[in-house]
């Protein structure tokens, strides 16, 4: 590495190190412990227990191999969004910068992942329910989140939240099919 490119990374690292510390500052004094961090961890716990009530155990890998990947994407998702000044979280549950880990590892996976479960167990169109789902979220909970002062939607519009989640939707179903053809194909040859 150049001597230029050492300076610049430790510059770069100086910054996101003086950030992290400021917004740590930020959510302790803001955001830690109001109501608004006590609806961000039902908002976590709640989903996370209906699931756990009402996981097909038959289907348990496939579905949480799923969810893995829905909750990977949204994070990587909700990252560009943050990181870009798409939106920004004035509320988190977390000292995390540019995350809401409540929506990231609970909610929308959840989501997710139940309708996911729900149209493999009906043999339903995947497709159509997926879209249905990226509309409540892209339409319904985000607005909400924003009327309610959870989210403040920046440069952006409630259309291309809604590609966010198709993509959020896409991508893991896509995955999880190729895993699942691949375990076929082995078995087959046993």
């Amino acid at each position: 590495m150049s001597a230029e490119q050492e300076q610049l990374v430790r510059e770069l690292s100086d910054q996101l190190s003086a950030f992290t510390y400021n917004w740590s500052i930020y959510w302790s004094t803001y955001s830690l412990f109001t109501w608004q961090f006590w609806v961000l961890a039902g908002v976590v716990l709640i989903p996370l227990l209906v699931l756990f009530w009402r996981l097909d155990r038959q289907r348990l890998l496939q579905v949480l191999f799923y969810g893995l990947g829905v909750h990977t994407v949204a994070l990587y998702c909700d990252l560009y969004g943050t990181s870009h000044a798409m939106w920004v979280y004035p509320f988190v549950l977390l000292p995390f910068p540019t995350a809401s880990f409540g929506l990231d590892a609970s909610l929308i996976p959840v989501s997710y992942m139940l309708m996911y479960q729900w149209t493999v167990h009906r043999h339903k169109n995947y497709y159509l329910y997926m879209l249905l789902l990226c509309v409540a979220f892209a339409f319904g909970v985000k607005p909400l989140m924003q009327i309610t002062r959870f989210i403040r939607i920046r440069d952006t519009t409630y259309w291309e939240l809604f590609l966010f989640y198709v993509v959020i939707g896409l991508v893991p179903k896509l995955t999880t099919d190729l895993f699942l053809a691949l375990q076929r194909k082995a078995k087959s040859r046993v």
